[in-house]
């Protein structure tokens, strides 16, 4: 980052390294919106946030954004575990990001009732964890190039997952969610993009993502929450074509999958200075945005 903006690194108190970034003239008494954003393999905070350009985005739009960093004492990749049983059970590395975003709304001028998660490959596969996990910490989560929860619980069937998709039922993965006894479960509003040219995580895992998300919704809503699918819509513009299809409850989208035309394992409309980044749109920084912003929590874990 260039000198003087406000970027700053730091360690939480559980070992959870992170960059923060916060739009210039920012005060206490500005009350903003938080984004978590999960990097993938390979990355790091800032090459994630360059790569992203979300920073500019959160200069335009007043928001913060939070980016959690993988250690490689963790992993030499930087790749978050998202397919620890620890971890899929809320504690691990789960609990770690949980606590950096706990520690960051207290500390800084956020409004806790729009915290939102995002992340690619590996970090999106951990977004989902969070927000099944978490629910209710967040007011809406984008997963870019994930993997549904619980899609695996070893290394071995999360490279088979990443491969051809999860050989698990989506339906049956989302009743157990649904039981958990946290006390944060809660559907959180979810959006998904991905690649129809990804060679490094299959493109049916985003199939299976809203499926589970379906499935979830209605076993976890009160009254149960039936997501209508929309008709597919196929758009074009500056870049990769893309198809776009809405998951409605009482005419309110709630859900939205794109798979975007062409586009391999990589962050779509982003700097390709960078790896993982495609400078072909559509833009993902500001799909993203104009989808979760669109949500605000009531409760909070």
């Amino acid at each position: 980052m260039a000198p003087g903006t406000r970027f700053k690194d730091g360690a939480s108190r559980q070992s959870c390294n992170y960059c923060l970034y916060i739009p210039p003239g920012l005060t206490t008494a500005d009350i903003a919106p938080l984004l978590v954003m999960l990097h993938g393999c390979r990355q790091n905070g800032q090459i994630f946030a360059q790569g992203t350009r979300m920073n500019a985005l959160a200069d335009l739009h007043r928001f913060i954004v939070l980016y959690p960093e993988q250690s490689v004492r963790a992993n030499p990749l930087r790749c978050w575990r998202w397919f620890n049983l620890d971890t899929l059970d809320g504690a691990g590395e789960a609990a770690l990001i949980a606590a950096l975003v706990n520690r960051t709304v207290n500390r800084y001028p956020i409004d806790p009732s729009r915290v939102y998660i995002a992340g690619i490959s590996a970090g999106g596969a951990m977004a989902g964890v969070l927000a099944y996990c978490y629910g209710a910490m967040f007011a809406a989560c984008a997963i870019a190039s994930g993997v549904m929860y619980r899609g695996a619980e070893t290394l071995i069937e999360a490279a088979s997952a990443m491969r051809r998709g999860s050989r698990a039922t989506p339906e049956l993965l989302a009743r157990d969610a649904a039981q958990n006894s946290s006390g944060c479960v809660a559907f959180v509003p979810t959006f998904v993009i991905h690649g129809d040219d990804d060679s490094v995580v299959h493109p049916r895992n985003a199939d299976q993502i809203v499926e589970q998300l379906r499935a979830f919704a209605h076993l976890v809503g009160k009254p149960p929450i039936p997501l209508v699918e929309s008709p597919e819509l196929r758009l074009s513009g500056p870049g990769h074509t893309y198809r776009q299809q809405d998951y409605l409850h009482n005419k309110r989208i709630l859900a939205r999958k794109i798979i975007v035309e062409g586009l391999g394992h990589a962050w779509s409309g982003g700097d390709e200075r960078h790896p993982f980044n495609d400078a072909a749109g559509p833009d993902a920084s500001r799909l993203i945005w104009d989808f979760v912003s669109m949500f605000r929590r009531d409760q909070a874990c």
